[in-house]
C-alpha cells in the first residue's frame, strides 16, 4: 500500500467487500484498514476449497492468506445463495465493492456464468437500493472482444460467455442506477497483477507465471507472436486508486475503463522480467490455443475515467513489475511454482 488516495472522514460508515479475500477484494480491504481506520470493512468471500470448472480449474479463488493482516469481519458466504446474501442485510452497508464473479475466461459453463456474474449482481443490486449503498462493481475490458483500439465504452463486441456476462452487469447496472436512483459504477478492469494474485492459480497474471518461469530456471513459454499481441497491463497500485476514487463524490455514475492508456506486448513481460532479474534465458514460443476466442490488442481509453474520476494511473510496466519483483521472488521461495 503507497498512497492515500482520498481525504474523506469515513467515520462510521460501513464498507462492504465481496470477494473480499480475492485478489483485488483483498487489496481493498487492506487498504481500508490502512488508511480508513476510522470506516468498518468487512469481507464477504466464498473461500476457497476444491470444487473445479469443467476446464479444471477452481471454482472458488478466495484464500484466507490473502487476509492474514486483516482485523475486520469476515463473512463466509456464497453470492447464488438468497440466504447468504441475507447476511448482507444485517450489515446495512453504506459502501458495496463487488468483485465477486467467476473471472476465468476460459469458462464455457453458460448459465451458471449468467448466474453468478449477472443474476446475483442483480441481487446486490436490490440490497443496495434498501439501503441507499454506493455500488463499485467490477466489469472487465472482455466485452470489447477485437472491437478497434483504443476501446472505448459503447463499442462492446465480447468473443466469449465471460465477456457477455459482464456486458450484461454493465446493462443491469445502468439500468438499475436509473430505475432506482442507485449510485453505481462499473470498473472495466484490463490486464491486472500485482500483489495477492497467487491464489488464482492458472489465471493468475503472465506477469508472475513469467517471473516464476524465469526464477525455476527455465525461459518463459509465450504463445507464438508474442510481439504482436499487445495488452494494457494495469498495476494493482492503480487499480485501488481507481476503485477508492469511485466510492467519493456524487453525479459520476458510469462505467469507465481502468488501464494505463498504453498497450504492450508479452513480449514485453518477458524481457523486463529478465532484466529486473539480470538472466537472459531466451524464450520458447508455443502455438495459441484460444485463437478463436482471443483478444489480440487491448488498451483502454481512459479520457473519461481521468475526466470523471480523476484517475491519473502511476505505474509504467517496467515501474510495477519492479515494483513487484520482490514478491515474485518470496512467492517462488514459498511456493516455487503455480
Amino acid at each position: 500500500m503507497n498512497k492515500k488516495y482520498i481525504n474523506e472522514n469515513l467515520f462510521g460508515k460501513r464498507i462492504l467487500i465481496m470477494g473480499g479475500a480475492g485478489f483485488i477484494g483483498s487489496n481493498l480491504a487492506l487498504y481500508f484498514q490502512t488508511f480508513h481506520p476510522e470506516a468498518e470493512t468487512i469481507v464477504f468471500d466464498h473461500f476457497r476449497n476444491e470444487e473445479k470448472f469443467e476446464n479444471g480449474n477452481l471454482k472458488f479463488l478466495g484464500d484466507y492468506r490473502n487476509l492474514l493482516n486483516f482485523r475486520g469481519e469476515i463473512i463466509a458466504g456464497n453470492i447464488n445463495s438468497s440466504q447468504d446474501l441475507n447476511k448482507i442485510r444485517d450489515i446495512r452497508p453504506n459502501y458495496i465493492f463487488f468483485e465477486s464473479a467467476i473471472s476465468d475466461t476460459t469458462v464455457k459453463d453458460q448459465k451458471l456464468m449468467i448466474e453468478t456474474n449477472v443474476n446475483a449482481f442483480k441481487n446486490i443490486l436490490y440490497i443496495a437500493k434498501d439501503f441507499g449503498a454506493k455500488v463499485i462493481y467490477a466489469s472487465s475490458a472482455s466485452v470489447y472482444g477485437d472491437s478497434i483500439s483504443p476501446q472505448t465504452v459503447g463499442f462492446e463486441e465480447p468473443k466469449n460467455i465471460y465477456g457477455f456476462s459482464k456486458l450484461m452487469m454493465d446493462q443491469t447496472a445502468v439500468k438499475y442506477s436509473k430505475e432506482y436512483f442507485i449510485d453505481i459504477i462499473g470498473l472495466r478492469y484490463f490486464n491486472v497483477y500485482g500483489r495477492n494474485e497467487y491464489f488464482k492459480g492458472k489465471t493468475s497474471s503472465m506477469i508472475l507465471q513469467f517471473g516464476l518461469q524465469i526464477l525455476n530456471g527455465s525461459a518463459p513459454r509465450l504463445f507464438e507472436n508474442s510481439n504482436k499481441i499487445f495488452r494494457d497491463f494495469v498495476y494493482i497500485e492503480d487499480v485501488i486508486q481507481a476503485n477508492v476514487l469511485a466510492m467519493v463524490g456524487f453525479g459520476k455514475t458510469g462505467i469507465y475503463n481502468i488501464g494505463t492508456g498504453k498497450a504492450r506486448s508479452f513480449q514485453d513481460i518477458a524481457d523486463i522480467l529478465q532484466r529486473e532479474l539480470n538472466v537472459n534465458l531466451g524464450n520458447i514460443y508455443i502455438p495459441n490455443p484460444y485463437v478463436e476466442q482471443y483478444q489480440f490488442y487491448t488498451e483502454a481509453d481512459i479520457s473519461q475515467t481521468s475526466m470523471r474520476l480523476n484517475y491519473r494511473p502511476t505505474y509504467s510496466l517496467e515501474k510495477g513489475i519492479a515494483d513487484y519483483i520482490p514478491e515474485i521472488k518470496q512467492i517462488f521461495k514459498t511456493y516455487g511454482k503455480i
